[in-house]
């Protein structure tokens, strides 16, 4: 089965809207995380799919580097969140202002 490069970059354009509607309407940081990654694994995708249309291995390295950024962001994220809920028992953003000062 062959896909066209247009059905992968739009299913990344669609991905990547999902993501990004959910990173603007959530306020919970669990949930911002699981868009962010969303996100990077859309533009995982893109990179993919114009790597297999020049026949370049190029976007699959890149693929590699966006992979292991996200790894590290979820590690430092998820370190941030347990101390926020830690410190206020509940992992809202809006009440991060509070921790201010």
């Amino acid at each position: 089965m062959n896909v066209s490069i247009a059905h992968l970059l739009f299913l990344s354009f669609g991905v990547f809207c999902i993501g990004g509607a959910g990173f603007l309407m959530r306020r919970n940081a669990l949930s911002l995380l699981i868009c962010l990654e969303l996100m990077l694994s859309a533009v995982n995708i893109a990179f993919v799919s114009f790597s297999r249309l020049h026949q370049n291995e190029s976007g699959n390295l890149l693929y590699f580097l966006v992979i292991t950024v996200a790894a590290c962001e979820s590690a430092v994220g998820l370190a941030l969140i347990l101390n926020f809920f830690r410190l206020k028992k509940n992992i809202r953003l809006d009440e991060a202002t509070t921790l201010k000062g």
